[in-house]
């Protein structure tokens, strides 16, 4: 935890974007670090913890980090939670709760919010077009023998 928050520390003195920071741990190993970078890289996905997951995927050559530990300066926002759970991270720990990023200008509360709404009734609408057409790829994958489970 302490290398997360020192991370999160160094991305400030870099100006690169919040006072985020973020490491995976695999059998003690640090396989994966990075602190917010959404400013620097003008990528509004570059939080501390997408970077960290993306790299340590890269380290161990695979897009599942199972029995692996997430160490973040702060408690994930919906996307960077997402992506743990898209990677089959084991556990998280956090530093910050995510009512201290809110009291600093980090407000997520909108977005959990937004989850429990219909798509069409978001602020952002979302509305079902082509769906039958789309359902055809999905057969052919499903059907398929030559793709990977994930």
């Amino acid at each position: 935890m302490r290398r997360a928050i020192a991370l999160a520390a160094e991305g400030i003195s870099n100006r690169s974007g919040g006072p985020f920071g973020a490491v995976i741990v695999k059998d003690g190993q640090i396989i994966g670090e990075g602190y917010n970078q959404v400013v620097e890289g003008n990528d509004p996905t570059a939080h501390a913890e997408m970077v960290a997951i993306r790299r340590a995927c890269q380290q161990i050559q695979h897009f599942h980090l199972e029995n692996c530990i997430l160490y973040t300066s702060c408690e994930p926002c919906p996307m960077c939670l997402s992506a743990s759970y898209w990677a089959h991270i084991r556990q998280i720990y956090f530093a910050c709760m995510r009512v201290d990023a809110q009291n600093i200008g980090f407000d997520d509360a909108f977005i959990y919010e937004e989850l429990g709404q219909t798509p069409s009734d978001r602020s952002i609408p979302a509305i079902e077009l082509m769906g039958s057409e789309a359902l055809d790829i999905f057969k052919q994958w499903k059907e398929s023998e030559d793709h990977t489970h994930y």
